[in-house]
């Protein structure tokens, strides 16, 4: 069996590799992007399990990625975790989002999340 593949959109090195740490020991291959427009041109050829999304990236913004994700029938059953530091800008998005998760998101809750998300794939 393939181990469950996640794509980390996220423009801030530590995030991003605290999240790596995270979904690895959760079983999870991953493959970190660190601006929008390269996260649209890899989710042109690529269908992740799981997408950790940071609203605020260079160039496109998560928002923008996220309405693209579940607008394209091929990707619309991605697992899409959003992680933000402004509240106020992910109010709204819960209806699309699988889950939102307030910065600083520790080791342990997304560890302990991409667990069970990866138990159900």
């Amino acid at each position: 069996m393939n181990s469950p593949q996640a794509l980390i959109i996220e423009d801030n090195e530590d995030a991003s590799t605290i999240f790596a740490r995270a979904l690895q020991e959760a079983g999870f291959e991953f493959e970190i992007i660190q601006t929008g427009d390269a996260a649209l041109a890899r989710l042109a050829d690529a269908t992740p399990d799981v997408v950790v999304l940071d609203l605020e990236l260079p160039r496109v913004s998560g928002v923008e990625i996220l309405h693209h994700i579940r607008a394209d029938t091929r990707l619309a059953g991605i697992q899409v975790i959003i992680t933000t530091a402004y509240p106020d800008l992910a109010a709204g998005l819960e209806e699309e989002a699988d889950l939102v998760l307030f910065k600083p998101v520790s080791f342990v809750q997304l560890r302990d999340l991409a667990t069970r998300l990866g138990r159900g794939l």
